[in-house]
C-alpha cells in the first residue's frame, strides 16, 4: 500500500510542479507584453494610471488600455503619456481620444441627449418602483378599512347577540350597547 502511494504521489507532485513553473513562466510573459510608463512625478503617474483605467481598448472586449496588451491599446498609453508630458488635463486626454476613437473608448459615458437614459434610467426605474409598492399599500390600506356591507353587518349582529345571551360578550360589545 505505502509503496502505491509512493508511485502515484511522487509524479503527481513533480506534475504540478512543472505546472506551477509553466503558468509562472506564462505570467511573466504577460506581464511583459505590457509596456508600462514611469514618471518622475508620482501625481503625473496617477493619472497616467487612472487614465488607461478609464479608457476602453477599442479592440479588445471589456477590457482597459492599461490591461491589454493590442498593439492600439500600446499606442494610446503612448499618446497618453505624451500628452500628460505636454501639461494637458485629464478632460483634454478624454477629448482627444474620443476625438479619434469616439465615445466608446469611455467607461463612464459623459451625461448628454444621447446618453440620459442610462444615467438617469436607474433612478427613474426605482422612483416607478417606489411609486408602484406606495400604491399597493395604500390600496391594501384601503381595503382594510372599507365598511361593511348589510349581509356582513346582519351577521356580524347576529354573533355579538348569540355571544351575549350566552353571557360571555366581549367588553367592547358591552360597553357599545
Amino acid at each position: 500500500m505505502k509503496s502505491v502511494l509512493k508511485s502515484v504521489a511522487i509524479p503527481l507532485v513533480q506534475a504540478l510542479v512543472v505546472l506551477l513553473f509553466l503558468s509562472w513562466l506564462a505570467a511573466g510573459k504577460a506581464q511583459a507584453a505590457i509596456e508600462v510608463h514611469q514618471f518622475d512625478n508620482p501625481v503625473l503617474q496617477k493619472r497616467y494610471d487612472s487614465l488607461t483605467a478609464a479608457l476602453r481598448c477599442p479592440k479588445c472586449q471589456n477590457q482597459a488600455i492599461g490591461d491589454s496588451d493590442s498593439p492600439i491599446a500600446g499606442d494610446m498609453r503612448q499618446n497618453v503619456a505624451n500628452l500628460l508630458n505636454d501639461g494637458r488635463s485629464d478632460s483634454e486626454i478624454q477629448n482627444f481620444m474620443v476625438a479619434r476613437f469616439g465615445e466608446y473608448v469611455l467607461y463612464n459615458p459623459r451625461l448628454d441627449g444621447r446618453t440620459w437614459l442610462l444615467w438617469g434610467g436607474p433612478a427613474a426605474l426605482i422612483a416607478l418602483g417606489l411609486l408602484i409598492v406606495a400604491l399597493i399599500v395604500r390600496a391594501r390600506r384601503r381595503a382594510r378599512v372599507r365598511a361593511l356591507d348589510d349581509d356582513e353587518q346582519a351577521r356580524l349582529s347576529a354573533l355579538l347577540d348569540r355571544h351575549r345571551d350566552a353571557g360571555n360578550a366581549p367588553q367592547d360589545a358591552k360597553e357599545r350597547s
